[in-house]
């Protein structure tokens, strides 16, 4: 059975092809600059490329290139696209109102692009992906929406709410809702596996760290806590985002700079992060790079990233009462070994012993790489979001 993972953006399209039999991907690529001019990048899982620019107006053209490229050509791996069982999206946002992956209805469709002001850079790009699938693929074809927040909706409400006028809950819907929920729910799923161990009866603290990072605290299996906020922006310092900051600093930068709301965001969400204390750049890579180079700004948000990391760890072990597993996973979590050590650096009173051998050569795999009498153990677990999705759409569609 095969099933359609689609990922959109404001102006990009990202897809792949998975066969659920044995879950391969059968092929991938990314539609970009949608609304520019266009740019699509497919490749086959037999190392067939195919790349070009083409006429993206909208979403709905760049899915029309799509199902060209998977079923014409050299690239091409299925005849039709009535091969297809049916497509899983990733949605940002679902807000209060889905816990769970949904079967996509014009309802649905309707509620995620009401969610706007929550997600207002994802949420309508997801809308507008949904009726450009819609319109170039029959009826017949589910489609499923896969929401990034539905995992931490486990999260008790001691946990979730601010400390703001209830009435901003009840009418604005200001919370804590949590992100990377389809990365956490994976990786911690593969973990258990790996541990050999029931995921119902561990305590992990969930480290993706990438470009944007979470935090999350998983307690058999639910997310009972996480870094990420109303907004991606919360939590630990990111490629380009702030991180928690004091809410009165965000007022006074905005007098000194005669900011408005929306720049004053951008400023947070663009202009911070690595970026803006290490003036190197967003790239861990680039910044670590500079860090040994003697670039003290650059060793200086590494240093901070890592500080907030341990936090979070600590403070979710106090939370859970006990602690099981760290694992990293994401483009930082997944190959940067040093911010993995310096993590885990002096941590014994948690029981956290890493083995610097064993970390130093892990890159993207699934490894142990705690200690042998570490009485947590420590892991990097690759993430596959698109996997999750097309698993969770398959369940949907054959219950």
């Amino acid at each position: 059975m095969l099933i359609l993972v689609v990922n959109a953006g404001s102006s990009s399209l990202k897809y792949q092809l998975l066969n659920m039999e044995d879950e391969s991907v059968l092929a991938k690529g990314n539609c970009d600059r949608i609304g520019i001019d266009g740019h699509i990048s497919h490749k086959t899982a037999d190392g067939k490329e195919f790349s070009a620019d083409c006429a993206f107006p909208t979403h709905t053209e760049a899915f029309m290139k799509l199902v060209e490229v998977l079923t014409t050509g050299e690239t091409a791996v299925i005849k039709d696209m009535s091969e297809i069982a049916a497509v899983g999206h990733r949605v940002v946002h679902g807000a209060e109102m889905f816990s769970q992956t949904t079967l996509i209805t014009d309802e649905v469709v309707q509620k995620i692009e009401e969610f706007r002001d929550l997600a207002p850079v994802h949420n309508p790009a997801h809308a507008l992906a949904i009726r450009a699938c819609q319109k170039v693929l029959p009826a017949s074809v589910p489609q499923a929406a896969v929401f990034d927040t539905a995992f931490h909706q486990t999260m008790p409400e001691k946990a979730y709410m601010f400390g703001l006028p209830y009435e901003d809950y009840e009418n604005y819907h200001v919370r804590k809702y949590g992100f990377h929920g389809t990365s956490h729910r994976f990786v911690s799923a593969a973990l258990a596996k790996a541990m050999g161990k029931e995921l119902e009866n561990l305590k992990i603290v969930s480290c993706h760290l990438g470009n944007g990072s979470s935090i999350t605290a998983i307690d058999g299996g639910k997310s009972v806590d996480t870094s990420m906020g109303f907004t991606p922006l919360d939590g630990v310092l990111m490629g380009t985002r702030t991180g928690a900051l004091d809410p009165s600093a965000v007022t006074f930068v905005m007098e000194k700079h005669n900011f408005t709301p929306e720049q004053m965001s951008d400023y947070m969400n663009k202009k911070s992060g690595f970026l803006g204390v290490s003036g190197v750049g967003s790239d861990n890579r680039d910044v670590s790079a500079a860090a040994d180079a003697g670039n003290k700004r650059a060793k200086l948000s590494k240093d901070m990233l890592v500080y907030q990391i341990k936090k979070y760890i600590g403070s979710y072990a106090a939370v859970m009462n006990g602690l099981d597993a760290v694992l990293f996973t994401g483009g930082i979590g997944e190959n940067a070994p040093d911010v993995r050590e310096a993590v885990c650096a002096d941590m014994d009173v948690l029981g956290i012993k890493l083995d610097t051998v064993a970390n130093a050569g892990v890159k993207g795999k699934l490894t142990k790489i705690s200690q042998s009498d570490s009485k947590v153990e420590i892991w990097v677990v690759p993430t596959n979001e698109e996997l999750l999705i097309a698993r969770d759409t398959l369940a949907l569609i054959t219950k």
